[in-house]
């Protein structure tokens, strides 16, 4: 409908202070002064004239009392369709003349005029009448009227007639107008000036947020957490209900990807019957809030603080999720996030008490076919053309035992964990690796200053002395002396050569990252020494040739001994000094040695990279390229821990550069054929390394 808008705003009374004092002047002079000064005031057609505030200021006004008036509105709205007006008449923009001229009698003749616009509104149904009013006077008499609404005008759009001012001489006018728009747009805290057709209140200084309607923000507010709330319980809700059923149906027997999960969920009709109710709900909710917050924002545009709410989103991506963490991350009473690109579970306590065993991968591409029922998360059973060896499946033409001919990975000494431990605690022999200690900044049983760094190296020389053995390290131990009170607390940095090779071709023990271990202390009986102890056990061991310590300290370092350099002989007879120091007695790394038969698997691997070089089909000879990739895996297997979305690193090619004496074209091929055999003929994804050497 097309609607026409007619505000007629006739009558603001702001009377601040408006007084009327008794006097001995003339009555009669008074009284004429009153009437022909204030007649269209206090005239009998006046607004009004049948108001009990009227005939009481009236009243006290001429007997001389004082008087301080309130501030008066009174308004009327009409609403006018065009299309419905009378047809019959000749002109229709006299039939809308006639409308203006008789709502602008309004203030002549209220009673009539209103009586006449409600014959005409009943009639025509073309008009719409609304009045509106502040101040004493009441609404409930005006009973013809649609609507009649009691308001206080504060909105910078509407158009003010103030009268009042005509009693006051010019140069107080402009001035009076001024402080009546301040009074009433500003709430009397500020100042109202318009500039560049924009209006605002210039807030004192003791009303900084006089633009901020802050009540109107907090109810606001108040109704979006009200929202959120609202929203949390649908999710509380679904969770409780068809969800929580859906997750009694999914298999436990095997690990599920996100693929998988995703799968199952569009499958499952009730699920999503009843998904499809809550995402209908949602979306309202949704719209609701996202029109409050814009509200909320354009209200404090002219705040000092900014309104800070996150639009809530709902995506299916967030439900699999949660599913996978409910299914792996839900254990002890505890819960946790999953992470299917790491499988492991961020634990909302912090401690890694919420994980479930992770089951193992099926089917696909992968050669496991159900998962073992003493251990979950290891292989029971494999697919056609694999093998099951240690919990894992191998390509069933791979001989295991003829592997054992170039590395034996299989000693006496592949102890379980628990034995592992106990056997370290006990500094079993068993265990001992004879390496020869490099330092020329440190000596054994000799006490120095850690301040600065001091770099120390247990070497096998294999390349030398052991040439038939690959060296595997399952823990670390140190034994350092302190001198009493001392405030010293060393911390290492370890770095690994796995095959010999230089400084850079060695890796940093990432110590109490990703599940690596962490050093631990114990301080031996009646004396100021401590057993430093690194366990790695059989999760994280792994080859080494060269362990490169360097030692620091967090000591508090007294400000008279921030100068030294930390070089040359101790000085023991200073107390200042003999504090800080400490001394290495015994340092020793724990493992065991893997036969190596250097030659066969240097055969081994030029008949490849010959094949490869003259163009011929390189998996002609498939045992030989099998048995490769799987020394190469449980090479590469033995690897350290890499960080979150980062590849492994390759300590096959450290071998084959070290051991093989390959150079880095040769390298490069033997890799590029494996891989090439790995994905075409055997069909399995391709592993990406890091590069080490």
């Amino acid at each position: 409908m097309n609607w026409r808008f007619i505000e007629v705003i006739c009558f603001l009374f702001i009377w601040d202070h408006i007084t009327v004092q008794s006097s001995r002047q003339d009555p009669l002079a008074t009284e004429q002064h009153v009437t022909k000064q204030y007649d269209w005031l206090i005239s009998d057609r006046g607004p009004f004239h049948h108001s009990r505030s009227y005939l009481s200021f009236v009243e006290r006004f001429r007997q001389g009392f004082t008087t301080r008036y309130k501030i008066y509105e009174e308004a009327l709205t009409m609403y006018l369709a065009k299309n419905k007006l009378d047809r019959k008449l000749a002109n229709a923009t006299q039939n809308v003349e006639a409308l203006h001229q008789l709502a602008s009698s309004y203030f002549i003749d209220r009673d009539g005029t209103m009586r006449k616009l409600h014959e005409i509104q009943i009639s025509t149904n073309a008009i719409k009448v609304t009045e509106t009013r502040t101040g004493p006077l009441g609404c409930s008499s005006y009973d013809n009227l649609d609507s009649v609404s009691s308001i206080l005008l504060q909105s910078p759009e509407s158009k003010l007639h103030l009268q009042l001012q005509v009693i006051f001489p010019e140069y107080l006018q402009e001035k009076f107008v001024q402080s009546a728009l301040s009074y009433i747009m500003c709430n009397g805290e500020g100042e109202y000036v318009c500039h560049n057709n924009q209006c605002i209140c210039q807030c004192a200084e003791e009303y900084p947020q006089c633009n901020c309607p802050i009540t109107d923000i907090q109810i606001m507010e108040n109704t979006l957490l009200g929202m959120y709330e609202s929203w949390a319980a649908s999710y509380k809700d679904f969770e409780s209900s068809e969800f929580k059923s859906f997750l009694k149906r999914l298999p436990s027997t095997h690990f599920l990807p996100i693929s998988s999960v995703h799968l199952l969920w569009g499958s499952d009709w009730d699920l999503q019957a009843r998904y499809r109710l809550l995402q209908s709900s949602l979306e309202v909710q949704r719209l609701k809030i996202q029109r409050t917050a814009r509200k909320l924002f354009s209200l404090s545009i002219r705040c000092h603080h900014n309104p800070n709410h996150q639009m809530p989103r709902e995506s299916v991506m967030q439900w699999l999720n949660r599913v996978q963490s409910f299914l792996y991350c839900n254990e002890n009473g505890f819960w946790g996030t999953f992470l299917e690109s790491q499988r492991t579970c961020v634990c909302h306590t912090g401690v890694t008490l919420c994980q479930r065993p992770i089951p193992c991968v099926i089917g696909g591409n992968n050669s496991c076919a159900m998962c073992s029922l003493a251990n979950i998360s290891q292989c029971g059973s494999c697919n056609k053309g694999y093998k099951l060896y240690r919990g894992r499946c191998e390509p069933q033409n791979v001989d295991s035992e003829r592997s054992e001919q170039f590395i034996s990975f299989e000693t006496d000494l592949d102890f379980q964990d628990l034995e592992l431990k106990y056997l370290l605690q006990k500094m079993d022999s068993r265990l001992y690796i004879h390496t020869t200690f490099i330092s020329n900044e440190i000596r054994l049983e000799t006490f120095f200053d850690p301040r600065w760094r001091k770099r120390m190296s247990l070497t096998l020389k294999s390349n030398k002395n052991r040439m038939d053995y690959l060296h595997m390290i399952i823990g670390l131990s140190m034994k350092i002396c302190q001198m009493r009170n001392s405030s010293i607390d060393p911390m290492f940095f370890v770095y690994v050569n796995p095959f010999s090779g230089s400084h850079s071709e060695g890796w940093s023990m990432p110590f109490g990252e990703h599940g690596y271990p962490r050093w631990e202390k114990v301080r031996l009986q009646n004396s100021q020494c401590f057993n430093w102890t690194l366990v790695l056990g059989n999760r994280w061991k792994t080859f080494f040739e060269t362990v490169h310590i360097y030692l620091r300290s967090r000591a508090k370092v007294p400000t008279g001994l921030r100068n030294d350099t930390g070089q040359g002989p101790v000085d023991l007879a200073d107390p200042n000094k003999r504090q800080i120091y400490i001394k290495i007695s015994d340092i020793q790394v724990f493992g065991y040695s893997l036969r190596f038969n250097a030659d066969l698997l240097r055969s081994a691997v030029q008949q490849v990279n010959q094949s490869y070089t003259q163009g011929t089909q390189f998996y002609s000879s498939s045992s030989v390229m099998l048995l490769l990739l799987d020394i190469r895996d449980r090479i590469n297997r033995l690897a350290p821990p890499s960080a979150p979305g980062k590849p492994q690193l390759d300590l096959f090619s450290c071998m084959l550069k070290h051991r093989l004496k390959l150079n880095n074209s040769e390298m490069i091929r033997v890799n590029h054929a494996l891989d090439m055999y790995s994905t075409e003929i055997l069909k399995q994804s391709d592993h990406l390394t890091a590069k080490l050497c």
